[in-house]
């Protein structure tokens, strides 16, 4: 099973990127190129423990959908969210935040496992792993983005 482990330093609160972390509206903002909507469950604000979210996006030439849920929550350490139903075999995204004198640590260690066996393994090593990897990327710039300027009062202040 593919692991990817990202960590982005945000000269931010750990409260403040936590909360990022886990909104909709700036994941939906982050993955705009993947025309990226939450269709069902949580839809809009911040999701919490034991909630799902279902997300219907572009990935790979095919609209794809995905549902999610919220499994572990330790406010501002740690979540975690696991793929419900999907494509994969199977998703889990351990989403950490270490507090440091100058902002804070946003690690991801994220866990996938496609289906089709040694095929499926294959497209890991070719392709897969590194698409996966840009959009956490992508997505934690965005983050890192909104924590260390005033846009972060737009997706938490409503």
């Amino acid at each position: 099973m593919p692991t990817i482990h990202l960590t982005t330093f945000v000269a931010a609160p750990a409260d403040r990127v936590f909360d990022l972390a886990r909104s909709i509206d700036l994941h939906r903002k982050s993955m705009a190129h993947t025309q990226e909507q939450a269709i069902a469950g949580t839809t809009a604000g911040l999701i919490g423990l034991d909630e799902t979210v279902t997300w219907k996006a572009k990935h790979l030439m095919k609209m794809r959908v995905l549902k999610s849920k919220i499994t572990a929550m330790n406010r501002p350490l740690s979540f975690t969210d696991e793929m419900v139903d999907g494509d994969f075999k199977s998703i889990r995204h351990e989403h950490h935040f270490k507090k440091i004198d100058n902002g804070t640590l946003l690690i991801d260690l994220f866990h996938f496992e496609t289906p089709y066996g040694g095929l499926g393994r294959l497209v890991n090593q070719l392709f897969l792993t590194r698409y996966m990897r840009t959009l956490l990327e992508t997505r934690n710039q965005a983050i890192k983005e909104y924590a260390e300027s005033e846009k972060w009062k737009f997706i938490l202040d409503k």
